[in-house]
């Protein structure tokens, strides 16, 4: 009986090691890992320039961080999506926090009054695709960074798009304008605004000056009236699209870079980095961009090629490919509701 007891100690004992070096493992596989992504997110920082006010938001926003990466991992395993996710400079950022930086005011749509022209009406064939990049209709990138001022970089957009096409010449033209002088209405500098709003303030204004002379500071400023008044390029019109029509916006892509409204909220599109996106996203417009071509991928997926404004770190350098001609009359994440242009 003393021999059973010792023999039933021993296995036990042995079963108690085997645990607790399996459980040792485990929280040093732990360790490690945590190593490895503390290690990952003090590189990010470094590559973004991001700086933390204490070691306590730091923990914070490493939580944060690992939680996104893991995600964006687990999104990327699957090789049956039609787009992947990328670690930018929006990892230490939760959805929420990242939604709250969209300031597009989609809401206030319904007090704008439609145009009620549209040119591009009895357009009956439009090419198979268009990239208005390679016609030299498109300036680079830029990041309107913390600054909540998608509407104004949209409108700009456009505007560069029909200067070019109407003069020949390519300008890259002043956002901080739009945000510092154009105030009087719904725009409200970096507390967003809409693509119309700017559309008419570039009419009554006569015009907007360079991007050179009145550069971007990502803030709210004071109207700089000089350089407001030294115009490079200038607009007649704008025109609305016929909302919740893929096939009138089509018109209207082919022939000029467009402004549209999404509703960039979803966490797919917070970390696109190339695909088409065919994210889960729904219509509350938050977000001002703009369309500067269509095409039809390599598998048969057609798709906007759109004009972002955060950087070339996010998307496809900048340029994100939604999915096109989808079943919702909306368009995917509501880039056919409220799109318009500038004419000249």
């Amino acid at each position: 009986m003393a021999y059973s007891n010792k023999i039933l100690f021993q296995c036990i004992s042995l079963a108690l090691v085997v645990l607790f070096g399996i459980l040792s493992l485990e929280a040093n596989g732990r360790i490690l890992e945590d190593s490895i992504m503390h290690e990952r997110h003090e590189k990010w920082m470094v590559q973004h320039g991001k700086y933390y006010k204490d070691s306590n938001e730091k923990e914070l926003r490493f939580k944060i961080f690992k939680e996104n990466v893991e995600r964006i991992e687990a999104f990327n395993s699957d090789g049956n999506k039609s787009y992947k996710l990328g670690i930018n400079q929006f990892a230490d950022l939760t959805n929420d926090e990242f939604k709250g930086r969209n300031k597009f005011k989609g809401h206030m749509c319904s007090t704008i009054t439609k145009t009620p022209t549209f040119r591009y009406e009895n357009v009956s064939a439009v090419p198979p695709s268009i990239d208005w990049r390679q016609k030299g209709a498109v300036t680079p990138i830029k990041d309107q960074g913390q600054c909540g001022c998608c509407w104004a970089f949209s409108a700009v957009a456009a505007t560069e798009g029909i200067t070019k096409l109407t003069t020949g010449k390519l300008i890259s033209l002043s956002e901080q304008e739009l945000v510092d002088c154009d105030t009087k209405g719904v725009d409200q500098g970096c507390e967003g605004g809409l693509m119309d709003n700017a559309f008419k303030f570039i009419i009554q204004n006569k015009g907007l000056t360079t991007e050179s002379n009145y550069p971007y500071t990502a803030s709210d400023g004071t109207c700089n009236t000089k350089a407001e008044s030294n115009h490079a390029a200038s607009i007649k019109g704008f025109e609305d699209v016929p909302a919740n029509s893929e096939s009138a916006l089509l018109k209207s892509v082919a022939n000029q870079p467009v402004s549209v409204a999404i509703d960039a909220s979803d966490f797919g599109f917070q970390f696109y980095s190339g695909g088409v996106f065919t994210g889960s996203c729904g219509t509350s417009l938050d977000h001002g961009v703009t369309a500067v071509g269509y095409g039809v991928s390599d598998d048969g997926t057609k798709y906007w090629l759109v004009k972002n404004s955060w950087g070339e770190t996010w998307g496809e350098q900048g340029y994100i490919r939604m999915q096109r001609d989808i079943d919702a009359k909306q368009g995917l994440c509501g880039i056919a509701m409220q799109a318009s242009y500038p004419t000249a």
